[in-house]
């Protein structure tokens, strides 16, 4: 491989490859761009080597300084490699012996209510007091707590997308590329029903309006960055004084989605419906594409572990009353 243009023709040339045989790569695509960008920069001219490929690895934005950051970074370039050495035969594969195996997965804080109330209210409090911006931020925290969704959803909302008269949310070609239509509690509709009329106080509407706006200076009525979204979380975070209860090393807003799934697990226990076969429509709710993902989502904490377990005594008992 003499230029880093053969290797970003490389890497096109195996995206559309893999991308004919159905696959989305979305994720993968960034890394690999990101890797050719890199190679370029630094002058990279021979075959792919290991090492070009750890020093990528290490320059990952957030500067975590993590092992299993720059593991999973190194694993998106494996298949790549593969890949090429059909045409570039000296194109080194790396392995996990670099930074060690990819993590599994890593536990999420699972929010208690009486935590939510706290953000909700930390929100609220917010300057300037009687103005959108608190109103702004409570909403959206709200509305990701009790509906499940992704942040990056809640901020492409649209006003034309949420239908307060029917009680719906359209959220539209997200991670899978699928969208789906959400019912909302009565609960949560009566607060966006506020949100909407303050904002609508304030703001002009179009029917490209995003339902959640920026409220200072140029950004002023206009989308709602995730950037600003949690930098302001991570403030009312630090001020509440939680206690970390995952292992990502702070509660996340990411944390709202975990938090959603394993509530409505608690709920179903509860009042004693069929959990397999509601797993099914908590996926749908949730948008992923496999049901596999949904389990990924749920968490072991202390209250659906102690309706499991007396779930299982009582089917231990049952058993047992057979064999009498």
């Amino acid at each position: 491989m003499n230029t880093s243009i053969d290797l970003r023709a490389r890497v096109d040339d195996y995206l559309a490859e893999r991308r004919r045989l159905g696959f989305e790569l979305r994720n993968m695509a960034l890394a690999l761009v990101s890797f050719a960008s890199y190679a370029e920069q630094v002058g990279h001219q021979s075959s792919l080597t290991t090492d070009v490929m750890a020093d990528w690895a290490r320059q990952d934005k957030a500067q975590s300084h993590s092992l299993g950051t720059w593991a999973r970074r190194l694993k998106a370039l494996r298949p790549f490699t593969r890949w090429l050495r059909q045409f570039e035969p000296h194109t080194e594969v790396p392995d996990a012996s670099i930074f060690g195996p990819v993590p599994g997965r890593v536990a999420p804080h699972i929010y208690q209510e009486a935590e939510i109330i706290e953000l909700l209210a930390a929100a609220r409090g917010l300057n300037p007091k009687d103005g959108l911006r608190p109103a702004t931020f409570e909403t959206l925290f709200g509305l990701i707590a009790s509906a499940g969704l992704r942040v990056s959803e809640a901020l492409s909302l649209l006003d034309t997308d949420v239908d307060l008269s029917d009680g719906t949310l359209m959220v539209r070609q997200t991670k899978f590329a699928k969208s789906r239509l959400l019912p909302l509690h009565p609960s949560t509709v009566e607060v966006l029903v506020r949100y909407r009329q303050l904002r609508s106080q304030q703001v002009q509407t179009t029917a490209d309006t995003p339902f959640f706006v920026g409220t200072k200076g140029d950004r002023f009525g206009q989308p709602l960055g995730d950037r600003q979204v949690h930098r302001i979380f991570n403030e009312l975070r630090d001020q509440l004084g939680w206690v970390d209860r995952g292992a990502h090393g702070n509660p996340r807003i990411h944390d709202l989605r975990h938090s959603f799934a394993v509530r409505r697990l608690i709920l179903w226990h509860e009042k004693g419906i069929d959990v397999d076969q509601a797993m099914l429509t908590l996926s749908t709710y949730l948008g992923h594409a496999k049901i596999s993902n949904t389990y990924w989502y749920l968490t072991g904490v202390p209250e659906l572990m102690a309706l499991a377990g007396s779930k299982f005594e009582r089917f231990v008992e049952a058993a047992e009353a057979d064999h009498e």
